[in-house]
């Protein structure tokens, strides 16, 4: 996307909704399609304007394709971007051939999306409304995006660990509290400000007993990461590097990699060295 500045850089303080001080953060410069006449925009937006839940600090665009490559979006996905702004992370991605939505509680910033997917030609494809985040149903997304604070992030997290497994979740610069990401990546060295991102793949539900044709499967699950014991012909040994990746799990059990793909109750997949494995869960 070709844009052009309309406000210098600066600091500023950033401000929770509620009064709580998140601290000072350095400001991006303003951008607007570099098509657009400013006059025409149905809004102007300045970096650390006051926001329902946190102020609006425009992604780098560096970052923005960043998180996109790193959720590996296509044409097969749903994105929303929850607290979507200008709308350049949804713009970005309709530009990719990717359906997005956006939800953004401010409806100056809505209409100013709209107008930008408009004159970058996507607005079949980048779509945006004007709702609350933490009342609004993205359930049928494949990924999600968000620039959001940590405490914001930890207060989305059942609602995003209660998707689809296999769901990507991306954030700008802040983290999960204790649920671990995947996977971080930076913009680069142009990045001047925000330029960490972090993705989380929405793990299956696994922890229980699962049974074997000669043994059982006893999975404790903390978010992606299991530990747990598995039981051949009577011989319990504890399970080692275990995780899940969206469906798929591996383990370490007498020295082989297990390997396989959770489907609702049974998961099955192959053992290192040879041979295969099915077990289904426990009533």
């Amino acid at each position: 996307m070709n844009f052009r500045k309309v406000a210098r850089l600066g600091f500023v303080a950033a401000f929770v909704a509620g009064g709580a001080v998140a601290g000072l953060v350095w400001t991006q410069a303003v951008l607007v399609p570099a098509t657009a006449d400013a006059a025409s925009a149905p809004f102007t937006p300045q970096s650390g304007q006051a926001g329902k839940d946190v102020v609006w600090v425009p992604t780098p665009q560096a970052l923005v394709d960043r998180m996109l490559n790193m959720a590996q979006v296509n044409e097969q996905d749903y994105l929303v971007d929850l607290g979507s702004g200008d709308g350049r992370t949804v713009i970005t991605a309709a530009k990719r051939g990717v359906r997005a939505h956006g939800i953004e509680y401010n409806p100056d910033m809505v209409a100013l999306a709209n107008f930008n997917a408009e004159k970058e030609g996507v607005a079949g494809l980048a779509t945006f409304e004007r709702a609350d985040i933490f009342e609004s149903d993205f359930s049928d997304a494949t990924v999600v995006t968000l620039f959001l604070l940590t405490e914001l992030n930890i207060k989305l997290r059942p609602l995003l660990l209660d998707m689809k497994p296999g769901t990507r979740v991306v954030s700008n610069t802040f983290e999960m509290g204790d649920w671990r990401a995947d996977e971080s990546i930076d913009a680069g060295e142009s990045c001047i400000a925000w330029c960490r991102a972090h993705k989380w793949i929405v793990p299956a539900k696994v922890g229980g007993d699962w049974k074997l044709e000669n043994g059982q499967l006893s999975l404790k699950q903390t978010y992606q990461m299991l530990d747990g014991t598995l039981i051949l012909d009577g011989q319990p040994e504890a399970i080692r590097d275990a995780k899940m990746n969206g469906t798929e799990i591996s383990f370490t059990a007498s020295g082989k990699r297990y390997t396989g793909r959770v489907e609702g109750n049974t998961m099955q997949g192959r053992i290192e060295g040879g041979g295969r494995w099915r077990a289904t869960r426990a009533q």
